[in-house]
């Protein structure tokens, strides 16, 4: 088996296991608040990258640190908006809304760093927003949109989305500078810390020791954060970023199949509309609009993991 064939079979699992992730965050929400499982969880995959990556992380620079951090702080908002929202949405739902980031990185670094943006691009990332409204915003007869519906767990996720572009984009300028294994490693322990000082702040902690907790935390340090981007890291080496983002791609629809058959979840017919527009706008950016590196690692951060 080719080195190329072989980082693709392992992006794919690493795809799936970040999307399956969403049933099992939302199943541990029985018995821990999001804030408080988010905090563990990332405490303990810090813990695992640590002991992996301990020849790069002994070698950490204070420049490396502060970029590290700064990452950190993105994705710390990210996550939180993340997994607070999704106790309020479904899994399929949350991980779709998620993949947005993929066409917003292209859009705020047009905005905030002036970049081009493709013909193709832009009719991308008008495609996938169009999804995102009739992902997020119900009809009524007689209307297109009853905004008095909109789930508060639909609106935390796409902030947590927009936190995900923003991240994606400082993570790719800092892994040109510093080693990737030292971002990775400081930014989960970054957000692990934040998550943790954050817990009184934004929600009434909530933990009761299980059986479902505990392999849902372990599971989810282990698997989709720890291996999964390490996985990443190396499989990317040999893939083409084209090749890696529609691999991506397949994420939210795993999650999908993960609720389907777990929890017996039904995409109706806007939603469903809404979730096939949002895979199409990806699509256009990604093949015709000339995507970057970053935006190929954007469907990669939309996980929980």
């Amino acid at each position: 088996m080719s080195r190329s064939l072989k980082a693709q079979l392992l992006l794919l699992l690493a795809t799936f296991i970040w999307g399956s992730t969403f049933v099992v965050v939302k199943a541990a929400f029985q018995f821990a608040s999001p804030l408080v499982f988010t905090a563990i969880r990332m405490a303990l995959a810090t813990v695992i990258l640590i002991l992996i990556f301990r020849k790069s992380v002994i070698h950490l620079t204070r420049p490396s640190l502060a970029a590290g951090a700064g990452v950190g702080a993105l994705l710390f908002l990210g996550y939180a908006f993340q997994s607070t929202g999704l106790k309020l949405t479904t899994p399929s739902k949350s991980a779709f809304l998620s993949s947005s980031s993929a066409v917003m990185v292209p859009l705020f670094l047009a905005i905030f760093w002036r970049a081009r943006i493709h013909p193709w691009r832009m009719a991308g990332i008008a495609t996938a927003f169009a999804g995102l409204f009739l992902m997020t915003v119900p009809g009524r007869p007689g209307a297109i949109a009853d905004l008095a519906k909109v789930n508060q767990g639909d609106v935390l996720t796409i902030l947590a989305a927009i936190a995900f572009a923003f991240q994606i984009i400082v993570v790719g300028r800092a892994t040109r500078r510093f080693s990737f294994q030292q971002i990775v490693t400081v930014q989960i322990g970054v957000m692990a810390l934040l998550l943790a000082l954050s817990v009184p702040l934004g929600e009434t902690p909530h933990l009761q020791l299980s059986p479902t907790l505990v392999a849902a935390v372990v599971a989810c340090a282990a698997f989709p954060t720890a291996l999964s981007f390490g996985v990443q890291a190396w499989a990317q080496q040999f893939t083409p970023a084209t090749h890696t983002a529609l691999i991506f791609m397949l994420e939210p629809v795993f999650a999908w199949l993960t609720s389907m058959i777990v929890t017996k979840e039904r995409l109706g017919l806007r939603t469903g509309a809404g979730a096939l527009l949002i895979l199409a706008g990806i699509l256009l950016s990604q093949l015709l609009g000339g995507a970057s590196h970053l935006e190929s690692e954007a469907a990669a951060r939309s996980a929980p993991g």
